[in-house]
């Protein structure tokens, strides 16, 4: 006969995305558990928010069909991703005449679709597909593995990638990725995110899911519900100030309502800053090289501009690539029609800008006007440059710079019961690094609640 479960009381300090992965794992196990989340909204820096009367998204965010922990998540709290998402294969599509390219994959068996989707692409000569072609090639060689990491930009030239190739192709997906430069990222983790995707045996890991409903939604919102269902608690609201080590091994936690409540083991599901500054209130010398790890984080912004245009303005895909040169102030990236994902959003453009230190320099207003003047002109329609209204809106440490053997903490802190869930977390095997994002997050989620009531790592 199955032990039974000897259940144990969780906290977990955080509702992003990474938390609400974390308590899912923990009530399916059949563990009471409590969220404790500073902000009303859930969701951390991938969430709702509401401006000019609209409900929009804090960032346009695209997800890929490798996301597998995020989508397996998303359906145990009995959502439909097909409702949720857009559902694209796998593309790279510039606006006609500005400089880009067309490239597209067709429903075929991996990785067929990548092999028809080059011999087809426009906008690149012979020389940028045969570059591309011994690129993969060399790469799936190789197991997508590098022992001595280096920048993305030295990969691409030690593999003489074309000067087309990097700027059409490379340079955005290793912005979108990884949210830094390829002349300061992570080559091992970009081939990671690589392999997943374009290397995979399933043609639908390199599907390019975009999501219709606001990101609260998709899965934070059905996350509380499922931990609430199964006889956990979230609290919205309630910011943990401090945690106390107690003689027995369990946890207090005080977040100024109920300073009496008491756990068996902690998730500190926050940010990197907030998580630095919880545990250094512990002064416990084991977490020295996990605060340390944490604090040496340099961290990269992104921007996202809403346009208002009536309601009748509407692209001709759901997204475009755009080719940034800020030198010609075009510092978009990507551009999202929203009124092709909802409805209620007819009219509405999303415009990304990765990396967006520099572009957030500039200002709210004069960015966003630069925004409008750009789509006008790559989009030939001049209307664009006159929106009815426009909201920019920038994280300013949306993730951090994912730069070559970046040393990031693991799920465990080196004091037993508290544990580190984020997407700045390292996994065992550096091979499945990820840079920071939504799966990410998720799968550190996971493996933090797998290790708090295991002991051991999540494989």
């Amino acid at each position: 006969m199955a032990k039974p479960i000897v259940k144990q009381r969780y906290a977990v300090i955080g509702a992003g995305w990474a938390g609400c992965a974390a308590a899912m794992e923990l009530a399916r196990a059949g563990h009471p558990v409590t969220v404790f989340e500073a902000a009303r909204t859930l969701g951390g820096r991938a969430r709702r928010v509401e401006r000019e009367n609209t409900v929009l998204d804090n960032g346009q965010h695209i997800l890929l069909g490798a996301y597998t922990e995020t989508l397996r998540l998303i359906k145990l709290a009995g959502q439909d991703p097909d409702e949720l998402i857009l559902t694209l294969p796998l593309q790279m599509r510039y606006p006609a005449g500005s400089g880009g390219m067309d490239f597209i994959a067709p429903r075929l068996p991996a990785p067929l679709h990548l092999v028809w989707a080059l011999l087809r692409a426009t906008g690149l000569l012979r020389a940028d597909k045969l570059s591309l072609m011994r690129f993969s090639t060399a790469m799936r060689t190789m197991g997508w593995q590098l022992y001595n990491d280096c920048t993305v930009s030295e990969l691409l030239q030690r593999f003489d990638q074309t000067d087309t190739l990097c700027r059409l192709m490379w340079h955005p997906l290793c912005l979108a990725a990884l949210n830094t430069p390829p002349e300061r990222a992570s080559a091992r983790v970009f081939l990671n995110v690589l392999r997943d995707s374009l290397g995979a045996s399933r043609r639908r890991a390199s599907d390019m899911l975009v999501p219709k409903a606001d990101l609260s939604s998709v899965l934070p919102d059905a996350a509380a519900r499922y931990v609430e269902q199964h006889g956990g608690a979230v609290r919205t609201g309630a910011k943990v100030a401090a945690l106390q080590a107690l003689p027995d091994g369990r946890w207090r936690l005080d977040d100024g309502v109920d300073d009496g409540d008491i756990f068996d083991g902690v998730i500190v599901a926050t940010s990197s800053v907030q998580a630095a500054s919880l545990l250094q209130g512990l002064q416990d010398a084991r977490l020295d090289d996990v605060i340390a790890k944490m604090q040496a984080f340099t961290p990269e912004a992104i921007s996202t501009c809403y346009l208002q245009y009536d309601a009748s303005v509407r692209l001709d895909l759901p997204f475009y690539a755009l080719v940034d040169t800020p030198a010609n102030r075009h510092w978009g990236q990507f551009v999202f029609d929203r009124g092709q994902l909802d409805s209620k959003q007819a009219g509405l453009l999303a415009v990304v800008i990765s990396a967006s230190g520099p572009a957030a320099e500039q200002g709210h207003g004069p960015l966003a006007q630069a925004i409008a003047a750009q789509l006008a002109q790559v989009l030939q329609r001049p209307a664009l440059a006159q929106p009815l209204w426009t909201q920019l809106i920038t994280e300013k440490r949306a993730t951090f710079a994912c730069t070559p053997d970046l040393a990031r903490p693991g799920n465990a802190s080196g004091v037993p019961g508290l544990l580190l869930a984020g997407d700045y977390t390292a996994n065992d095997d550096r091979t499945l690094d990820y840079p920071a994002t939504i799966e990410a997050a998720v799968r550190s989620g996971v493996a933090a609640a797998k290790v708090v009531t295991t002991g051991k790592a999540a494989k």
